[in-house]
């Protein structure tokens, strides 16, 4: 009988918002997005995303994609300052399904009592 290595992760939407008439530094406009599906970043076409915004949010996307404890603060907080200290934007990270892989397909490293 083979051990399911199936585990979850969060899609996840990073949406750029602001208060009303800001004026934004980073070139970004309030509404635009970026998905991340598993490993995989999606951008809408013809849409950019500054890669200082990005820099930003990236560290925080792998735990946003993981379940946590309803108490802990990765589960609540979900927006990031923009990086410019000037710019009132913010990006806005928001768990908007879930997705199942499997540890095998998604690593050469055998499970603990699985491999050679």
């Amino acid at each position: 009988m083979s051990q399911d290595d199936g585990f979850e992760l969060y899609d996840l939407k990073v949406e750029v918002v602001a208060p009303p008439g800001a004026r934004l530094y980073c070139n970004a406009k309030v509404g635009d997005h970026f998905e991340l599906r598993g490993e995989m970043l999606h951008l809408p076409p013809g849409q950019g995303f500054s890669i200082y915004s990005l820099a930003a949010v990236l560290p925080l996307l792998a735990a946003k994609q993981r379940m946590t404890d309803p108490n802990d603060w990765m589960s609540t907080d979900a927006d990031v300052a923009c990086p410019d200290p000037n710019c009132p934007s913010r990006f806005r990270i928001t768990r908007t399904g879930k997705r199942r892989f499997s540890h095998a397909e998604t690593t050469a490293v055998p499970l603990p009592g699985q491999g050679e």
